[in-house]
């Protein structure tokens, strides 16, 4: 699954996205910050961390605890959950 090059060069947001990451991460993070930690980790994520389900990837990531929801047809980011820790 070749998918993470071209989710970087497409990865959008709507305007409600924002505040959505921020009350579910518990956080209070500018519209940028959102962008840019968004695009981090998922500029690092391994493809065996990108799993499809539906119209929808989810990107697990270990290392920041969290899992983003990205739209597989426009790529929009559509969520951020906090990853539980055993």
């Amino acid at each position: 699954m070749e998918v993470i090059p071209e989710m970087l060069s497409k990865i959008g947001y709507t305007p409600l996205v924002y505040g959505r990451i921020n009350k579910k991460l518990k956080t209070s993070y500018s519209n940028a910050e959102i962008e840019t930690l968004i695009y981090d980790i998922v500029q690092h994520i391994k493809e065996d961390e990108v799993e499809q389900i539906g119209k929808n990837y989810y990107l697990s990531s270990s290392k920041h605890k969290i899992r983003i929801t990205i739209n597989s047809y426009t790529f929009r980011v559509i969520t951020v959950d906090r990853l539980k820790t055993s």
